[in-house]
């Protein structure tokens, strides 16, 4: 009814610069969509405020029709990038939309590779979110790079650790071109990001690795060692002490050892799992400040929490 009226503009933009084509690709309403296709004075290629076009709409939320429909029209430009630089296949792989990927993969026009503003590209952006499949299927292109920093210098192997993802993380190190150990702008590893995420599963994959140096530190000189026991994750900490190669004394750069900074966070556990006579003393040599030779002032100021004997 309202698309014969004269006084009603179809593609009528709404605050956020939405137009009903976007509002329907969004929602995944195929019908409505089709409807406002046909008209000749609706733009199926309009972008919103954000700079999100109808197709990324629908990308964004899966909706496999309503972006089949977009596809088939030769006024969608199915590669047009958000303000923010994300392209339809990028969002589709953020939220792990295999269909829509595979029919934005299909296309010639799609570069797989991409990146948004951030440098992500759409295995980046899948592999942060921990979607396998779409991960495998951006994998099975020659024209997508598997280690491919983004501007932090996070690679996908790097998301994926970072957030626990063992599956996508298992592909990646299956892979002969991707570099386990490659560091982000901060020289944290992937055995980092994992360990200080507290992902006992990847970090066990990683430990695996004959090409992983499990007491590399980062800018900082935190080992992943040290980023777990900033933590509490005792888990990882144990699997990290297990480890033959592991250096359990070694500060960070302001002379930090693993025990101090379970002292001073208060991680009773993990100070339990450190304490052995073989490991470090609580004082790391040389570094003048004021607690540095007592950190045990800092479980009796502000934890509540077990005082152990370190002699």
């Amino acid at each position: 009814m309202l698309l014969t009226r004269d006084d009603v503009n179809p593609d009528k933009q709404d605050n956020d610069g939405r137009t009903p084509l976007c509002c329907a690709a969004w929602n995944g309403h195929e019908g409505v969509a089709k409807m406002l296709l046909g008209r000749d004075d609706v733009d199926p290629d309009k972008q919103d405020s954000g700079g999100r076009t109808p197709l990324c709409c629908a990308a964004w939320n899966g909706h496999e029709g309503v972006v089949k429909i977009l596809l088939g029209r030769d006024d969608v430009n199915p590669d047009k990038q958000d303000n923010d630089g994300r392209t339809p296949l990028c969002w589709a792989s953020w939220g792990g939309h295999g269909g829509a990927v595979e029919m934005l993969l299909g296309r010639d026009d799609v570069n797989p590779d991409k990146s948004d503003n951030d440098g992500r590209t759409p295995l980046c952006c899948a592999s942060w979110s921990g979607h396998e499949r779409v991960v495998e299927m951006l994998l099975g292109r020659d024209d997508a790079s598997p280690d491919k920093q983004d501007s932090g210098g996070r690679t996908p192997l790097c998301c994926a650790s970072w957030n626990g993802h063992e599956g996508v993380v298992q592909t990646l190190l299956g892979r002969g071109d991707v570099t386990p150990e490659k560091t982000d702008s901060g020289g944290r590893t992937p055995l980092c990001c994992a360990s200080w995420g507290g992902h006992a599963g990847v970090v066990k994959m990683l430990l695996g690795r004959d090409d992983v140096n499990p007491n590399k530190p980062d800018d900082d000189g935190q080992t992943p060692l040290l980023c777990a026991v900033w933590n509490g994750h005792e888990g990882v900490v144990k699997l990290l002490l297990g480890h033959n190669d592991i250096n359990p004394n070694k500060p960070d750069n302001y002379g930090r050892t693993p025990l101090w900074r379970a002292a001073e966070r208060g991680h009773a556990g993990v100070i339990a799992l450190l304490q052995p006579s073989e490991y470090a003393p609580l004082a790391p040599p040389e570094v003048e400040e004021p607690f540095v030779e007592i950190p045990l002032y800092f479980l009796c100021a502000f934890h509540n929490t077990t005082v152990y004997s370190f002699t």
